[in-house]
């Protein structure tokens, strides 16, 4: 008969499978006790912030260009692939020298740990979870290779095992199978409990709902007659808050009870000033509606909302402070550690930047910033939409910089004139004859004046405007088009209240925002 080999056949392939079982028991116990602690704490969501802050602006703006809104997810899922190649080198590292998976596992365990104590807001102690997780995945992944180990040293020769009973490594590697499947099992309901137990911990959405907002002491002027597009299908003037778009670097969103809630304002000031969340509800608040705008909006894209806000003009908080001379710019800064470069003029003036607390009527969305965020007009979100904002420094630009202004991006960014086409949809199918088109326009602070299509290379004719409520919101557009069979193209572009025309010339949104004219190619049949 022929000799079998002296190790168990198919060994790489098992160890894979047990570096991978025990990179779940690291992450789901981490998960299952980091319910006691930060959110900030568990390995995942350090690990990706981390990711976060190291992302080039380059790649950043790939992802959000590919990925838009769910560029956050593709992140976890990315993560979650590296991960799993990661824990079958590992495992098979461990399984042909142990002390190769105990090296792998505590340098596992160390860039976790480094990932969580460096995160904004993150104790010492915040780092026991993944202490834990550590030391849980490296027994596990012990138990799993002495398995393997001890299948590979069975008898050599076939007639030696036929002898000693029958089927033993086959039996073996079933009973391996059991082990790794229960493992594996006892992970998911480990890190399933983890999230469970911390969202049960957690009161703050339930505190969030319960709260009343005040009256506003200026209300937001009625919405005139006629600001929605005459064309079906338009984006609603007014943006449901849970369509608004989200884009920033929080991938647990900081749960942050209002009673907590803290706002430092410091720097170059004449007196330092502290707000409380009741000082906010105290003070005479402002209502507005603003349209809010992403650096990382493609031409054509949908990363802008319009909503209507309410909070404490951020002028008032910059009187009690009383700014020295020399400052021109106050750095914001969010509970997760995300800050932003905002020109001093810029809150002073009278465009009602404010420290929000409301949103389209009720109090802030937790994934929008609750308790208070800030609002700019005319600013892109990157260098003044802080969100969670706990901290205002009064500053120079010439002396601090911001987390997006120090990996490459502008430090002011004011919002560029664009015109969308939003109907008919890019490569749509549309029946000769007259052709409703329509979208949105803006350029905060300075209005909408004229939006104009184009159809292929024809003349440039002025679209309808619906009616304009403000200067800090955007506005809508209509059209009519007698469409003749074939392939077309539609441009738009939009004229501000200076007079100045959108550029033609295409930019990418690095380093201070897209732009150009969206051209939509239609099918007319």
């Amino acid at each position: 008969m022929k000799k079998l080999t002296n190790r168990f056949k198919g060994p790489t392939a098992l160890a894979a499978l047990a570096g991978v079982a025990a990179a779940a028991v690291v992450l789901s116990v981490a998960e299952l006790i980091g319910a006691f602690f930060t959110a900030r704490a568990t390995p995942l969501i350090a690990l990706g912030s981390t990711f976060i802050d190291f992302t080039p602006p380059w790649l950043k703006d790939f992802a959000i260009a590919t990925f838009g809104t769910n560029d956050k997810a593709a992140l976890f899922g990315g993560m979650g692939l590296t991960i799993l190649l990661l824990a079958c080198l590992l495992g098979v590292a461990a399984y042909r020298k142990w002390a190769l998976g105990v090296a792998g596992v505590l340098l596992m365990g160390t860039v976790i740990v480094a990932s969580v104590v460096t995160r904004a807001s993150v104790k010492p102690a915040d780092a026991i979870p993944s202490l834990i997780g550590t030391v849980a995945g490296l027994v596990v992944l012990r138990l799993l290779v002495t398995r393997l180990w001890r299948m590979s040293s069975w008898p050599a020769v076939a007639s030696d095992v036929a002898a000693k009973g029958a089927e033993r490594p086959a039996t073996t590697r079933r009973a391996f199978f059991a082990t790794t499947g229960i493992t594996a099992g006892a992970a998911a309901i480990a890190a399933t409990g983890g999230r469970l137990l911390s969202a049960a911990r957690s009161n703050v959405a339930r505190a969030r709902e319960s709260l009343q907002l005040p009256s506003p002491a200026k209300a937001a002027p009625a919405v005139p007659a006629g600001v929605q597009s005459a064309t079906p299908g338009v984006t609603p003037w007014v943006t449901p808050n849970n369509q608004f778009y989200r884009i920033d670097t929080a991938l647990s969103v900081p749960e942050i009870k209002a009673q907590d809630w803290e706002l430092r304002v410091h720097g170059l000031v004449e007196q330092e000033v502290t707000l409380t969340f009741q000082d906010l509800l105290d003070a005479e608040l402002v209502e507005s509606h603003v349209t809010l705008t992403c650096v990382s909006n493609p031409v054509g894209g949908n990363l802008a909302g319009n909503a209507k806000w309410l909070g404490l003009p951020i002028r008032e908080v910059l009187k009690m402070a009383r700014p020295k001379d020399g400052a021109d710019m106050v750095l914001s800064t969010s509970e997760d550690g995300f800050s932003a470069s905002t020109p001093l003029e810029v809150l002073q003036d009278d465009r009602d930047a404010m420290l929000a607390i409301g949103m389209n009527g009720e109090s802030l969305p937790l994934e929008h910033g609750y308790p208070v965020r800030m609002v700019v007009p005319g600013l892109y979100g990157f260098v003044s939409a802080t969100k969670w904002v706990v901290d205002l420094e009064v500053t120079r630009f010439a002396d601090s910089k911001a987390y997006w202004t120090d990996r490459g991006w502008s430090e002011r960014g004011p919002i560029k004139t664009m015109a969308r086409v939003e109907v008919p949809k890019s490569f749509a199918q549309v029946p000769a004859g007259k052709v409703a088109v329509g979208g949105t326009a803006w350029a905060q602070t300075r209005g909408i004046t004229k939006v104009e299509v184009q159809i292929d290379n024809g003349p440039w004719t002025e679209a309808v405007l619906s009616t304009e409520a403000s200067l800090v919101t955007w506005r809508q557009w209509s059209f009519e088009w007698d469409a003749t069979p074939g392939p077309h193209y539609i441009k738009a572009r939009a004229t501000d209240g200076t007079g100045e025309v959108q550029t033609d010339k295409r930019a990418d949104p690095v380093p201070d925002g897209a732009s150009g004219w969206q051209s939509v190619m239609v099918t007319v049949q």
